[in-house]
């Protein structure tokens, strides 16, 4: 074929497409589009085949998503060309040409080239080639080989044996995409409850030769005729915003990420009281769509997989009564009748208590789901009220066995919704920052699943202390209420944390909670961020920021549940932003305020003496004469002592006792004493650009410094403290520890100027989620130094940038606190420069640091 003839199929094809998109923009139909934009291939395609000279012997046909009849935007095209006989050379040029052709025309094309006895062999070993035949389409060529092929594949199919192969790569799947509808970027076609779990029941059902369509899985009684329209829906509104996706990001991207979920909203028009509403609302709109859709296809296809089971795998039936209510068939709940929750509401909640109760019971009976999926909208105010249900919510919470997995499972049913309102509200809400991983529903109820873990043997490796402390508390169930309420009031406008305690506080009180167990569980939704702030952003090395906390804590019980609460609500947000320092603020700021609730004084002489003597009492382990430390000790202040544990204090006296007075810088590292990455000790004279250098190294080899303690002795030496780590680092740390000694020495030793930072980069969800920098530059206290405090974005360089500005200005630096918060710093650094003693350097010096914070 010319080349001539490629372009002109080229431009064709490419003119079709985009009246084919043209005329969705206008109607918006995607089954349209879809079927459409196939029929356009199918026609290139032919075109193709018939100008190589393929002769009618062999055939053309579609598998995949492009042999069912659907071909989005930008997807990919599967094709197998089956010969009637293996190649000879002539068929094989032939052939080649085809297939030049096809990439030639643009197109991203899977092709397959196999005979009649290949493809079974191939479809008898893959279940992806199995199931891509399954929808194989006939294009040109001999009918008679394809229908062949076809009455020979439906022979040899065996429908049970497929199904189990596409639960085990569903679940597989599933596990891939994180195990949840409800991650805040989706992928609409891979996802649970997205286009892809439509089809695996399509396809398992078509194996079976029990339909082809929701229409037909409903006449053969899988399905009621309202579930079948509910599917279709929801089939279509995934189509569309899949269409969409290509549209918008021009190539085949299934995935709503942040930086393309705006755009794609706009594109729906969402109004609110004829208004259009603004990016961030139509996207909030059209994501909590998707949710409540994904939400809606997991359930009915749970309900599915049970029938098309039953229909495959047949079971006696041997009801074993539980009650009047319900039977106990296969480990399964069900029903005695199928008006049971109409007759008795409550049995809505009790089948949930039943699976608490019993370690037999493994799930609910179709008939159970489904019944109870249709029976959930008479959950109203009197059911509320009731106190018999109110009673059976409670025992389903204090279940010690099976209470996260009930909330989930009410949630995915809508029944929890139902009974509380409020948490109805937040089912598939966004939560737009950079902490965040999915839905606040799916977080609330990711906290009470973390807060259980903590009660189980299994998991105890996971976080000894909290496993230790849950095991303890008297009524955990407590812990369970207070995470339902600390993030309920999300989305409404004001302080959720306040709203969420009035909602925490109604729900006490209508279930007639004890006064001291409303009092802490109000106490923990209103306080539920204070812990983890204090802990990340005070100075814990302040013993009154310890009292203060102390006093609002009250006592060891309301500090216990607060710090299960706040571990569990943390990696609960996203785990990704959960690592070892995080921990460690926490534990220290527990076992701070225990030992002042305790009645322990804390005071900062009495700090000052105790550290001491726990540093000195680990250098006799070392074997350190006795007076060793005292001249190295001169030459540090009160601040050194209160800011550094006894064991970092040890470590850098038995390093540096005996060289204080060193001409030449002293770098020392060893490995994290929290487990993860390194601590590196910087000290010798200091010098006005020390920082920067030290930042532009960390910054060269891709190190994150998670915390840093800068430190002046009295002899003007600069003594500070790194905790650096480096992402995806796959080696083990203490391989690097003289390499870092060494080059990090060899950089102070030098007197080069510094080069300029690594290219700024922000990372995607950074840029969909900006932050406006904001800078805090004030007097302390003494007047003597400034408070410099630093809100912005996180990204590559930004500290080494921060540093070269203190360099420019001839800052010294006193104090560092470096917090990263998933990609939000918040660093407060306590600084001195004369330059900034006069108020026009200062206003230069805010807007240079802003400048620096403002680069994308």
């Amino acid at each position: 074929m010319t080349d001539h003839i490629d372009n002109s199929l080229k431009k064709r094809l490419v003119s079709l497409r985009n009246a084919a998109i043209e005329e969705y923009r206008t109607d918006f139909h995607p089954q349209r589009l879809l079927k459409t934009l196939c029929r356009n291939v199918d026609k290139i395609l032919i075109d193709a085949w018939n100008e190589t000279g393929l002769s009618s012997e062999h055939v053309l046909i579609a598998v995949g998503g492009y042999g069912r009849g659907e071909l989005y935007p930008y997807s990919d095209i599967d094709v197998l060309i089956l010969l009637n006989r293996n190649p000879d050379s002539d068929l094989q040029q032939k052939l080649e040409s085809l297939i030049q052709t096809f990439w030639s025309l643009g197109l991203t094309i899977g092709h397959s080239v196999r005979t009649i006895d290949e493809c079974l062999e191939e479809s008898a070993h893959d279940i992806t080639i199995q199931t891509s035949l399954l929808e194989a389409r006939y294009i040109t060529g001999s009918r008679h080989l394809f229908r062949q092929m076809k009455e020979r594949y439906g022979a040899q199919m065996n429908a049970q044996a497929f199904f189990i192969a596409k639960m085990l790569e569903t679940r597989q799947r599933h596990v891939k995409m994180g195990d949840t509808p409800y991650s805040l970027e989706p992928n609409c076609k891979e996802s649970p409850g997205g286009l892809r779990d439509l089809q695996v029941i399509l396809w398992a059902a078509k194996a079976a030769k029990l339909g082809n369509s929701w229409n037909e899985l409903a006449q053969r009684g899988l399905i009621t005729a309202s579930e079948a329209q509910q599917l279709r829906k929801k089939e279509r509104a995934f189509k569309d915003i899949r269409i969409r996706l290509h549209i918008q990001a021009q190539r085949c991207e299934d995935r709503l990420l942040f930086d393309l979920q705006m755009p794609v909203a706009e594109t729906f028009r969402f109004r609110k009281k004829g208004k259009i509403l603004d990016r961030r609302a139509a996207s909030e709109c059209m994501m909590q769509r998707y949710y409540r859709a994904a939400h809606t296809v997991t359930q009915l296809n749970t309900i599915l997989l049970q029938n098309l089971q039953a229909r495959l795998f047949p079971k006696p039936y041997l009801p074993v009564r539980i009650n009047d209510r319900f039977n106990e068939v296969n480990n399964l709940v069900d029903i005695t009748d199928d008006k049971v929750f109409l007759e008795h509401p409550s049995s809505l909640l009790e089948v949930f208590y039943l699976l608490c109760q019993r370690s037999d019971l493994k799930n609910m009976t179709a008939r159970t789901l489904r019944a109870m999926w249709h029976a959930r909208i008479h959950i109203d105010r009197n059911f509320r009220s009731d106190s018999t249900n109110q009673s059976l919510f409670l025992r389903i919470l204090k279940s010690s066995r099976f209470a996260a997995r009930a909330l989930q499972h009410m949630n995915e049913l809508g029944i929890l919704g139902r009974y509380l309102p409020n948490f109805g509200k937040i089912v598939g809400q966004m939560q737009h920052d950079l902490f965040h991983q999915y839905t606040v529903d799916q977080h609330i109820l990711t906290v009470i699943a973390n807060l259980h873990r903590f009660s189980l043997a299994e998991y105890a490796h996971e976080n000894p202390l909290c496993s230790q402390l849950m095991t303890s508390f008297d009524k955990p169930w407590l812990l369970y209420v207070a995470a339902l309420f600390h993030d309920i009031a999300k989305g409404r406008g004001g302080d959720h944390s306040l709203l969420g305690t009035n909602d925490a506080r109604r729900f006490c009180k209508q279930h007639r909670l004890s006064p001291d167990d409303t009092e802490l569980i109000v106490f923990l939704v209103r306080e539920h961020l204070t812990l983890s702030q204090v802990a990340q952003k005070k100075d814990l090395s302040d013993p009154e920021v310890i009292r203060q906390f102390a006093e609002r804590i009250k006592d060891e019980r309301h500090l216990t549940a607060l710090y299960l609460l706040t571990v569990a609500d943390i990696r609960g947000t996203n785990p990704q932003i959960w690592n070892a320092w995080k921990s460690k603020l926490l534990e220290d700021l527990l076992h701070l305020t225990l030992r002042v609730l305790g009645g322990e004084e804390i005071s900062v002489d009495h700090e000052l003496k105790k550290r001491q003597k726990e540093a000195l009492a680990t250098l006799r382990l070392y074997g350190l004469p006795e007076y060793a430390h005292e001249e190295f000790w001169k030459q540090l202040d009160i601040v050194y002592f209160l800011r550094h544990d006894a064991s970092d204090i040890a470590w850098q006296t038995r390093t540096l006792y005996w060289r204080a007075n060193s001409s030449e810088p002293i770098v020392k590292c060893r490995l994290s004493p929290i487990g993860e990455g390194l601590q590196v000790t910087v000290y010798m004279l200091d010098r006005a650009d020390l920082f920067a250098r030290i930042c532009s190294y960390f910054d060269r080899k891709n190190f994150s410094i998670l915390d840093a303690k800068i430190h002046t002795t009295i002899h003007d030496y600069a003594l500070d403290t790194f905790l650096v780590t480096r992402q995806g680092f796959e080696k083990n740390y203490r391989d690097i520890i003289t390499l870092v000694e060494h080059e990090l020495t060899e950089l102070l030793k030098s007197q080069h100027i510094l080069p300029p930072p690594s290219k700024p980069h922000l990372s995607r969800k950074s840029r969909s989620f900006p932050i406006s920098p904001t800078l805090d530059l004030r007097p302390d206290a003494s007047g003597k130094c400034f408070v410099l405090s630093i809100t912005a974005n996180d990204r590559t360089g930004l500290l080494y940038s921060i540093a070269q500005v203190f360099s420019r200005y001839k800052v010294n630096l006193h104090t560092a606190k470096v917090m990263t918060l998933g990609e939000r710093i918040e660093d407060v650094f306590l600084i001195d420069s004369e330059m900034l003693q006069h108020p026009r350097a200062q206003i230069q010096f805010e807007t240079d640091m802003i400048d620096i914070l403002k680069v994308s």
